[in-house]
């Protein structure tokens, strides 16, 4: 007989609640328990506090420095400027005119139209 995921959930829960409620309505709670309980508490809290205060720490940390940025560092002044963008384009366009004076045109004058002749075309069969 196989359960389904869902009985096998329920019966489950309803196990662990009533392993709960036996151990909270015992007579006699021993005081291990509760130090130990205390001392589990105590620690969850340090490690969530210690994980506070490093994360607190990273985030101000990156803060400061995102703020202490220098204006006058040279990748912002390139972002703000623009000024190699307008050097970039002034080379390319020297480059275009020097290549376009460099250019010339080799004419085949087998391969020019000659409208005197006819092209002979293939016949279909």
């Amino acid at each position: 007989l196989v359960l389904s995921n869902d009985t096998a959930l329920n019966s489950l829960l309803s196990k662990l609640l009533q392993d709960y409620l036996e151990q909270t309505n015992s007579s006699a709670p021993s005081q291990v328990t509760s130090a130990s309980n205390n001392l589990e508490i105590v620690y969850v809290l340090l490690m969530i506090g210690l994980f506070g205060f490093f994360t607190v720490g990273v985030m101000l940390t990156n803060i400061r420095a995102r703020r202490l940025e220098d204006s006058r560092d040279p990748y912002n002044t390139y972002i703000a400027t623009d000024i190699w963008h307008k050097k970039d384009r002034e080379y390319f366009q020297a480059k275009l005119i020097e290549n376009y004076k460099l250019c010339c045109v080799f004419e085949n004058q087998l391969a020019v139209e000659q409208p005197s002749t006819q092209i002979p075309e293939a016949k279909s069969s």
